[in-house]
């Protein structure tokens, strides 16, 4: 019996939700990124980003590069309002 995602000629598995991976991981770093060491977080978000969308060519990696770029930037921000405090 198969199912949908093998594939029977070879018998390997398809990728299923593995495509968007980098994507994802670099949303998930921008949004912390907003709060906690922006240009560490912020930095590793753009640049998994940055691979996600020229080199692996997945789906969201324009939003994880808006997302990134938004928490690198708003969290350097934030951080100047709160020292500044």
């Amino acid at each position: 019996m198969t199912t949908q995602y093998s594939n029977p000629s070879t018998g390997q598995q398809s990728r299923g939700a593995t495509g968007n991976v980098l994507s994802i991981i670099a949303i998930v770093l921008g949004v912390i990124s907003l709060l906690f060491f922006p240009i560490v977080f912020g930095v590793v978000a753009l640049v998994l980003a940055v691979i996600a969308k020229f080199v692996r060519h997945e789906r969201l990696a324009t939003v994880a590069l808006v997302v990134s770029a938004a928490g690198l930037v708003g969290g350097m921000i934030l951080g100047a309002v709160v020292a500044s405090a």
